[in-house]
């Protein structure tokens, strides 16, 4: 079966097309590609998609369209979170996407954005019988998931997005440590929820699903000339020190010396600095000493639980 996956993020529109096989134990990869929307640029945090990424929306579904034309998809799975969840016009771009695309989107709730998360994940990584913190660093939510290889034991997804940050808090640029520690202030008491599952359930490692960790995987790549990402790779240690030198890096650097940083897609260089900061911030507090990063997150998931991959 040859099957579309859109993921509707607050930030990019990601498309993935690909194959099931007959005994749908694998699936192929035939095309991926994303696509810069900003659905939360000055309006996130008024809880509606402005004229301008409202119509990026739009133009990136359309975009989308000629490639399921091409690829010959039937079945088109489209998901929306954050952004499209919570903003008063949510439906209106729904209605209209469907108006000029004829593809079909659900609006999903962080509960079930996070459980999609920990499928994909559970695809790409190899987890064990000890539990993982697995992190998804959108642009309007933020999902954590406590889990082992076989049994999600809590999930919650906190209005923590780095886009709705990024309007809230308005950085200097480059951040200042003062800065930092009012933005650590807040994140103490946003994550108490998160606090209070770490008491009960005790991960022995973070993972970091895609997205912006995919960035810090490329960045220590070319800073530190190990192996980069790659489509057969679906999941990556990172070296703590490492992690730590581009994490200094990133936040001692201005937006226009993050446009010529090696390993940072154009797509993350204003907001990368949200993402270090919140995996500072979870890495410290919680003191966790490993890092790994799975390239898989909720595209896959969909692939694990909607569409039917047998894992």
């Amino acid at each position: 079966m040859r099957f579309a996956v859109i993921d509707l993020g607050t930030n990019t529109f990601n498309l993935l097309i690909g194959e099931l096989s007959p005994n749908k134990k694998k699936f192929t990869k035939l095309f991926n590609t994303k696509i810069p929307v900003k659905l939360g640029e000055k309006s996130i945090n008024l809880a509606y998609i402005a004229d301008i990424p409202f119509q990026r929306g739009i133009n990136a579904l359309l975009k989308f369209k000629e490639f399921i034309i091409h690829y010959n998809v039937q079945n088109v799975f489209a998901f929306a979170t954050s952004a499209i969840r919570s903003a008063n016009n949510g439906d209106e771009f729904v209605k209209e996407a469907f108006d000029k695309t004829q593809i079909t989107i659900t609006i999903i709730d962080g509960n079930e954005e996070a459980e999609l998360i920990y499928y994909g994940n559970k695809m790409a990584v190899k987890m064990t019988d000890d539990i993982s913190l697995i992190m998804d660093i959108g642009g309007g939510s933020t999902e954590f998931i406590l889990a082992s290889n076989n049994t999600v034991f809590w999930k919650q997804s906190f209005l923590l997005g780095a886009s709705r940050i990024f309007e809230k808090f308005n950085f200097s640029n480059p951040i200042t440590r003062a800065e930092e520690i009012i933005f650590y202030d807040y994140l103490l008491i946003e994550l108490k929820p998160l606090f209070e599952a770490i008491k009960i359930y005790y991960p022995v490692e973070l993972i970091g699903s895609s997205g912006a960790f995919d960035s810090v995987v490329d960045m220590i790549s070319e800073q530190f000339n190990v192996t980069q990402i790659n489509d057969l790779q679906t999941e990556y240690d990172i070296n703590l020190i490492q992690y730590r030198a581009i994490s200094e890096l990133i936040k001692k650097s201005t937006i226009e010396q993050r446009q010529k940083l090696k390993g940072l897609i154009e797509m993350r260089v204003d907001m990368i600095v949200i993402s270090i900061l919140l995996i500072d911030f979870v890495l410290n507090e919680i003191k966790i000493k490993k890092l790994r990063v799975s390239t898989y997150s909720l595209k896959e998931g969909v692939i694990s639980k909607k569409i039917g991959l047998l894992t």
